[in-house]
């Protein structure tokens, strides 16, 4: 995580405790065996990396594509977990650029 110090320190503490609340997430995720359960984390995780992604002050841009590009796949893998169809090649890539 890399942080910017124009950002004030209350805000950089809550983007901190974000970050390891979704890492928390993500390995209970990895742990449960149960679809709904599953699907309601992979929603979370997702919003969270929209949230940090959204934080210009505490994080880099690299740090932010990272966020987004990790947001898109947990959008994905909740879409996965609740029958949805696999977005195309394309759609991703239009996603990933910030057009669809």
């Amino acid at each position: 995580m890399t942080t910017t110090t124009s950002a004030p320190p209350e805000l950089q503490e809550a983007s901190r405790a974000l970050w390891l609340a979704t890492l928390s997430l993500m390995a209970a995720f990895m742990q449960t065996r149960a679809p709904a359960h599953r699907l309601l984390m992979a929603r979370r995780i997702a919003r969270n990396f929209e949230t940090l992604r959204a934080q210009e002050e505490c994080f880099s841009d690299d740090c932010r594509r990272r966020f987004e590009r990790l947001g898109t796949r947990w959008h994905a893998q909740a879409d996965r977990l609740q029958g949805r169809p696999l977005a195309s090649p394309l759609q991703r890539m239009r996603g990933l650029l910030g057009l669809g």
